[in-house]
């Protein structure tokens, strides 16, 4: 991680009151400056803003422009080919901070950033911050502690003792999520197991589908809905799911019994401050996401209240509270896991 900081530039004058002079931003300024005006953002998705991930971070940027903080803008469906050409528009047109998601742009995007020193950029990546780009600072959805809670649950609801789970890819932001749910099954149901595939798609609900279909013909009872589609069979199947990111009960309100929520408010708060203040540099916004921080949560139980065993409650309320006092740490695995 690099100690470098990395203060955002204004490129324009500061007005010195009725002298009607001005003067040159300088860093020691900055900070007084950007905190009595509004922040320029832009946003630059991958996929439809709907997307699980992606809409955490829209409704995040959403919350800070309507306490105008923020005048914020956004791109979404942006191919990984074109990502390059619109990162470099927005960073050209003078936005204080560009965020967005780069797992498969990553040299492309940090060459941007270091094309443009004066700009911030906050990126959804698998990589640390890097010392050649102090301007690039990094996230990731760590809601590993949210996961195994829900995990947890799904133990304590599997009669079959066999649980489905499909996911995008096998990258780190997914993997370490399905191992913590996986631990959570175990603290409820240790013989479980677990059958795990990957459809190789951030958005395709028909694939995810089938996939999890397959998984129901082989037993599963309960499936992990790492992504849209997966819920859709289990409802149609007449069995369980346990959601990801967001909450999808009001959908399948007979079908989602939990989910782990991701709150990107925290992150893009931090962030916002950081570069208000002339304090932006290249960190791991990562921790933001952990449940102590307040960037996720096991989401309410709503239809499923009084249906799910007090045991089990009683459990996870008992490591939500040692999760959040630091007493006790969710293993982060960040290795494709495996059926079992």
């Amino acid at each position: 991680m690099s100690n470098k900081s990395f203060t955002t530039t204004r490129r324009r004058l500061l007005k010195a009151g009725a002298a009607g002079a001005s003067v040159l931003a300088m860093p020691g300024l900055i900070g007084r400056a950007a905190a009595q005006e509004k922040l320029k953002v832009a946003a630059i998705y991958t996929v439809p803003v709907e997307q699980q991930w992606v809409s955490r971070i829209h409704i995040a940027a959403n919350a800070a422009a309507e306490r105008g903080e923020i005048e914020y803008v956004f791109s979404e469906n942006t191919s990984n080919s074109d990502y390059e050409r619109v990162m470099r528009e927005y960073s050209e047109a003078g936005h204080d901070l560009i965020v967005g998601e780069i797992f498969a742009v990553e040299e492309a995007a940090r060459q941007v950033a270091r094309d443009y020193p004066d700009t911030a950029y906050l990126m959804g990546s698998s990589f640390l911050p890097q010392d050649d780009t102090p301007n690039l600072a990094v996230f990731d959805n760590y809601i590993q502690d949210a996961s195994y809670l829900s995990g947890i649950i799904a133990g304590a609801m599997t009669e079959s003792k066999n649980i489905g789970m499909v996911g995008g890819f096998p990258i780190p932001e997914v993997n370490r999520l399905m191992h913590a749910f996986m631990a959570g099954v175990r603290e409820t149901a240790p013989d479980t197991t677990f059958q795990v595939a990957f459809i190789g798609s951030w958005f395709d609900p028909p694939k995810a589908k089938e996939t999890a279909f397959a998984q129901i013909d082989a037993g599963a009872d309960i499936m992990y809905a790492e992504r849209f589609g997966v819920s859709d069979a289990a409802k149609e199947k007449g069995i369980l799911a346990i959601g990801n990111v967001i909450d999808t009960q009001p959908d399948y309100p007979d079908t989602v019994v939990a989910s782990a929520l991701w709150h990107f408010e925290p992150t893009l708060d931090a962030a916002i401050a950081k570069v208000k203040a002339g304090e932006f540099k290249a960190e791991n916004y990562g921790l933001y996401s952990f449940m102590k921080e307040g960037g996720c949560s096991l989401a309410p139980l709503g239809t499923f209240e009084g249906k799910v065993p007090q045991e089990a409650l009683d459990l996870v309320a008992e490591k939500e509270a040692a999760i959040k006092s630091g007493d006790f740490t969710v293993e982060i695995n960040d290795e494709e896991p495996k059926s079992s």
